[in-house]
């Protein structure tokens, strides 16, 4: 199956509480972070509502 990695590059520091549980769904938690998902269309809505607060690295 399709891979998506995701490198965080925003703080957590100041957003909503969903926003953070979908960084941690997301195994995210610090700026920098590296996390190689399943491309999925739930990882895929993750990474939308978060976008802001990540880059996508390949995928």
């Amino acid at each position: 199956m399709a891979q998506i990695t995701v490198r965080q590059t925003g703080s957590p520091i100041r957003r909503t509480k969903d926003q953070r549980a979908t960084l941690a769904g997301l195994g995210l938690n610090k700026v920098g972070r590296v996390s190689t998902l399943e491309d999925t269309p739930s990882v895929r809505g993750m990474v939308a509502k978060v976008a802001h607060l990540l880059e996508v690295v390949e995928g």
